[in-house]
């Protein structure tokens, strides 16, 4: 997980050598990047330390600062929950000045605890929740300006559940799946099930979820070996105790 965070097989040589070095910080690249988060946007690919290096542009350099870049970052964010990159992001818009220079409004001001809501749902596994606040007449804006413009957004986030369900569960019934997956229907969710190579219960109710490090319980058995010196010395200093 960690080198693909860090450098992912899709990041060109450009890219890395603008992330890698001091060009990081030249504000003239920003376009450069700004252009590699919408390739991000339509062939769901993701890079964090890029879109980190957009936000810090942003930071020095107020001038430059573009709200739908920022929420653009931050729904791509979103799918690497339980992973810090929402919070990385976040981080860096802490004391943002005002750009009056916008030709409207600042639409992050009120985006921004929205998408912080989301995150936290995310973030606590109760996705049956953030499915609901994501459907919500209030989040219609979101949904319409933003969302739908991420290709694969709604399917990232259900690989967000499926992550937590495999280092969970070994059986899990299939309402209370299709729920975490917003999936309301046998034919949608039974279809998503054959795609991850799952298989159904002979009752046809529950799914269960291949073996895997984390969903299995192993004992562990701890033996000290302590030679009689030590064991003598152990006592010695708790007499004095």
């Amino acid at each position: 997980m960690a080198p693909t965070w860090f450098s992912p097989a899709t990041r060109t040589e450009l890219i890395e050598n603008l992330v890698s070095g001091v060009d990081r910080y030249n504000p003239s690249n920003v376009g450069i990047l700004e252009d590699y988060l919408y390739h991000q946007i339509r062939s769901q690919e993701y890079d964090c330390l890029a879109n980190l290096a957009i936000l810090k542009l942003y930071q020095f350099n107020p001038d430059l600062y573009n709200p739908d870049v920022v929420i653009n970052i931050l729904i791509k964010a979103l799918a690497a929950t339980p992973a810090p990159d929402f919070n990385l992001c976040i981080s860096l818009l802490d004391e943002r000045p005002i750009n009056a220079t916008l030709d409207e409004p600042d639409p992050l001001p009120s985006l921004l605890p929205i998408l912080q809501g989301l995150h936290h749902l995310l973030y606590r596994c109760r996705f049956p929740a953030f499915w609901r606040a994501y459907r919500s007449e209030q989040l219609e804006s979101l949904r319409d300006n933003y969302t739908i413009e991420c290709a694969g957004f709604e399917d990232s986030i259900r690989e967000v559940a499926i992550r937590a369900v495999k280092s969970t569960f070994t059986r899990i019934g299939t309402d209370r799946l299709g729920l975490y997956l917003d999936l309301n229907t046998p034919e949608a969710l039974n279809a998503y099930i054959e795609k991850l190579g799952w298989t159904l219960d002979s009752s046809g109710t529950v799914v269960n979820v291949p073996p895997n490090p984390d969903n299995q319980i192993e004992a562990t058995v701890v033996q000290e070996n302590i030679k009689l010196p030590q064991l003598t010395k152990l006592i010695s200093q708790a007499a004095k105790v």
